[in-house]
């Protein structure tokens, strides 16, 4: 057994995680090793096998079957390991202590559902937490945190209500707050459809389709003008003196709200300042894919296998 830990130590780089490695001379009388696929230049640590098990189950997607293969171990013997493991929540700190932030939630459905709150920073996540609906008293718990650690240069954010309230009441007007784009766009969809039916949605699906390639003043100009144009049928109300195309008017009135804050990043070249929450979105799908390999999985071993992706991602970077 001592002689299957020494090979399988060998096989993973600490910052990339990968199984191709060389020896690369020694260092301070200790065998070096350079990652093939980083280059990244390590002195190889005393893992225990638990610790590697757990690296080939979760990022590189392994079954308790091959497990049980590679470590001559059993299921029930991996399983037990694997729920003693600490595996910490283990933040990167970014090069510069000025960032601009981007934050999201994404949720986990099912009995033991969850929710993630992300916050990222140039490619790093900065903070985690867990949460069981997207309140604003996380976000500001989130914020608290950031608070200690770096100065704000701006914000980009979903289309929570209130979020933005929130940012600006505890920092004023000093920390600017950019909409996500792709958060603006799913959400006229959500009133229009992909393919609505009138004129007035067909112009508005159109226009906002065209949001990541327009300036303020180009976006704004057609918007004014497809209220103009729609205005009457906007007003239009049926028998019981509601109006008819509600719908069209939450979206349009959605636009209305956030405009000023759609093109935030355009005041702030200098910033780089994000207009979607991708950086944090991508990664929710990828999480979302990997724990979908490993089924029945409870709410406490989604967490720690949470804290695994994230803290390998950091790495990473």
């Amino acid at each position: 057994m001592f002689l299957l830990y020494v090979f399988t130590k060998k096989n993973y780089c600490p910052k990339c995680k990968s199984n191709s490695v060389h020896k690369d001379g020694f260092k301070q009388d200790k065998q070096q090793y350079q990652c093939n696929n980083c280059n990244c230049r390590f002195i190889l640590k005393n893992h225990t096998w638990v610790e590697l098990a757990y690296i080939d189950y979760t990022i590189h997607k392994q079954s308790y079957a091959e497990l049980e293969i590679k470590y001559s171990r059993n299921e029930k013997t991996i399983r037990k390991h694997f729920d003693i493991l600490a595996i910490p929540k283990r933040f990167k700190e970014t090069l510069n202590m000025a960032i601009c932030l981007t934050m999201d939630t994404t949720f986990f459905k099912g009995i033991d559902g969850f929710g993630v709150v992300d916050l990222r920073a140039e490619s790093k996540h900065i903070y985690w937490d867990y949460c069981q609906s997207e309140r604003l008293s996380e976000y500001a718990k989130a914020l608290s945190f950031v608070d200690t650690k770096y100065e704000l240069k701006s914000v980009t954010i979903d289309g929570k209500r209130g979020l933005r309230e929130l940012i600006e009441k505890r920092y004023g007007y000093t920390v600017p707050v950019q909409y996500c784009h792709f958060h603006q766009v799913a959400t006229i969809t959500r009133y229009t459809t992909k393919n609505p039916k009138t004129d007035c949605g067909k112009g508005l699906r159109s226009l906002i389709l065209k949001l990541k390639d327009l300036n303020y003043s180009d976006f704004n100009q057609q918007f004014e003008n497809l209220k103009i144009e729609h205005k009457d049928f906007l007003k239009e109300k049926n028998e019981q003196g509601n109006f008819s195309h509600q719908n069209l008017r939450k979206a349009m009135r959605s636009i209305q709200s956030n405009l000023g804050h759609l093109f935030t990043f355009e005041s702030y070249p200098n910033l780089n300042i994000p207009k979607t929450t991708n950086s944090c979105d991508g990664n929710f799908g990828q999480w979302k894919r990997k724990i979908k390999l490993h089924n029945s999985l409870s709410k406490a071993r989604k967490m720690k296998m949470i804290n695994e992706f994230l803290g390998y991602e950091n790495k990473s970077v």
